[in-house]
């Protein structure tokens, strides 16, 4: 359902200038995104950023808002696996299988570009990431607007991803034009990038989906990414961060780290059980469910930061395959 508009984007000549934050309607959304300007939007994953993948000067815009990289990839988001020829070249049995089963749903795949795909949606590579999102509002601005969005999440880059539109509202203030609300993200963990560009698919970024479920429905076996693999979005080594240091260790390590940290206002994430000597509003304890942890993990680092943590200590999830997304954001956050 959409959200009622707070406040009527207000009018904007070429180039957009930043107008005063709003929530929005998808129809006011397109209308920016038509303009060149930049719309925050759910998905199932995380809020995106979103801004029209065929207009160069909204994607400079973009990259700029976000202090992205320029050689750092976005993810172009579609309405249906039926685009894909618009954006996508050679696409393999295994992609289309893939697409099938998993599309809409949290899975991007990483394919040839198609001819007039443009270079900053890319990096300068010859692949593309795309993505069919499963969440209604997002359905309904792709559906609405007529073509691909270019849409990395919704901060500042290497911080963490917004799974509420609040959060986008904090980190990027006036410089996004509109915000659809559609509440919080249900996944809340970036989406799993399967690389389809070559001859047997890998995973680049694991997310909610696992293996078995990737190969049960590409009817293939994932191989281990080469050391020519396309660049992914969300794969250095330090990433997905709050401001606060992060330190990911078991329950035995946590317990010395508080009395080794003397003079350091220490926050805790624990699993199932709390964590002694930290006053409430420093510990947050999650039950130990993989698609629980993963739905409240950035909203959690967000609270943490937020109140005033020199340093986050992060219980060690299981090493299972159920949590292999959620290990792999803690440990880039955890990155020095």
């Amino acid at each position: 359902m959409e959200a009622a508009p707070a406040v009527r984007p207000e009018s904007q000549s070429e180039p957009p200038t930043p107008a005063v934050l709003t929530f929005a309607t998808v129809d006011e959304a397109v209308e920016v995104l038509r303009r060149g300007g930049l719309v925050g939007f759910p998905t199932e994953t995380v809020y995106g950023l979103g801004a029209d993948a065929r207009n160069p000067e909204a994607l400079a815009r973009l990259y700029k808002v976000k202090g992205r990289p320029a050689t750092h990839p976005v993810i172009v988001h579609i309405a249906g696996k039926d685009e894909l020829p618009q954006w996508a070249r050679d696409i393999p049995d295994h992609a289309r299988k893939l697409a099938a089963a998993l599309w809409p749903g949290p899975l991007t795949l990483v394919l040839k570009r198609a001819e007039g795909v443009l270079d900053a949606l890319t990096g300068g590579q010859d692949t593309i990431g795309l993505r069919v999102p499963a969440h209604p509002i997002a359905q309904a601005l792709l559906q609405a607007f007529g073509s691909g969005l270019a849409a990395p999440s919704a901060n500042r880059f290497g911080r963490l991803s917004p799974t509420e539109a609040a959060h986008v509202r904090a980190d990027l203030g006036a410089e996004v034009d509109a915000i659809l609300d559609g509440g919080p993200c249900e996944v809340g963990i970036e989406s799993t990038i399967v690389d389809c560009s070559g001859e047997q698919p890998s995973i680049l970024r694991p997310g909610r989906l696992t293996v078995a479920q990737l190969e049960a429905a590409a009817g293939v076996s994932m191989a281990v990414p080469g050391e020519a693999a396309p660049r992914a979005p969300g794969t250095l080594e330090k990433h997905y961060s709050p401001r606060a240091k992060v330190r990911l260790l078991k329950r035995t390590g946590m317990i010395e780290a508080l009395t080794t940290h003397k003079g350091k206002r220490i926050a805790a994430l624990g699993l199932e059980v709390a964590v002694p000597r930290l006053p409430a509003g420093l510990l947050i304890v999650e039950a130990a469910v993989a698609a629980s942890y993963a739905h409240n993990l950035y909203a959690n680092l967000r609270l943490l930061d937020a109140a005033g943590a020199d340093l986050i200590l992060v219980e060690m999830p299981p090493d299972t395959p159920a949590w292999a997304g959620v290990l792999d954001r803690l440990r880039r956050a955890a990155s020095d």
